[in-house]
């Protein structure tokens, strides 16, 4: 795989396509995502934030376009999509995490069993982002010990743990108390501040317009705005974007 090129995308979505069914999902969604840039994906349940995400990490076969990684077609048949993926951190909406394993083997896995990376120097890497998310005392913890809240600040740690080029964040706060929420995005306002790519599907347009370098908003499979946040969240230029901060207003979130 080809290394990173100065000023190129981290992330290219070209005319990216995705059906179920015979239903469009994804509509020619065409979307860069450059180095130490936050872009947050923005739209109702259904848009199709999720399935683009689930198409930029190389889990759903594209009906048509192409997914670029640092300039590279990832997404043609001929390339192993395991490595690419291994470029890539993920966190979902569910944490995921091993429940008859401790947190600290939770982090390692993957770096031990995917990148055969030594055992000693995984555990100090993963203890290092421990102690990064706020969770350095409870690497000997397993997850039923855990709240939600730190829950998926081990899941954020475990997807770091191989330094990817690229962390895809699919609306990570969906599944947690109101009062967990703050905890969670504080860590990815942190890991936006030291310069981590992020690419993130998110309901919480007070951080979107905190955080986010550019938004996208996306309808029917469609992006249909994209631009700076204080521009596309407060100065919408689309009709179907204003109803939708209409709506997330009476909702009380923005």
């Amino acid at each position: 795989m080809s290394g990173p090129v100065a000023g190129q995308p981290v992330l290219g979505l070209r005319n990216v396509v995705k059906e179920y069914g015979g239903r469009r999902v994804l509509d020619g969604i065409d979307l860069d995502v450059a180095e130490h840039e936050v872009v947050v994906l923005i739209g109702s349940s259904g848009s199709g934030k999720s399935t683009l995400l689930r198409c930029a990490n190389l889990l759903e076969d594209l009906d048509d376009g192409q997914v670029l990684l640092d300039g590279e077609d990832v997404s043609d048949p001929r390339v192993d999509a395991d490595v690419a993926r291994r470029r890539m951190g993920v966190v979902f909406q569910s944490y995921n995490l091993f429940p008859h394993m401790s947190v600290l083997d939770n982090v390692t896995l993957a770096s031990r069993v995917v990148h055969r990376a030594p055992r000693a120097q995984a555990e100090e890497r993963a203890r290092e982002l421990l102690a990064r998310v706020g969770l350095a005392d409870r690497a000997g913890a397993y997850p039923d010990r855990l709240s939600g809240g730190q829950q998926q600040r081990v899941a954020i740690a475990r997807a770091l743990a191989h330094g990817p080029r690229l962390l895809l964040l699919d609306e990570i706060t969906s599944a947690l108390d109101p009062e967990l929420v703050g905890e969670v995005l504080g860590l990815v306002r942190e890991l936006a501040a030291r310069g981590t790519t992020i690419l993130m599907a998110t309901h919480e347009m007070g951080f979107a317009r905190q955080v986010a370098d550019r938004v996208c908003f996306l309808d029917g499979g469609r992006l249909l705005e994209s631009g700076p946040p204080a521009q596309v969240l407060g100065e919408p230029e689309h009709e179907r974007t204003r109803l939708f901060l209409r709506r997330i207003v009476d909702a009380g979130r923005l």
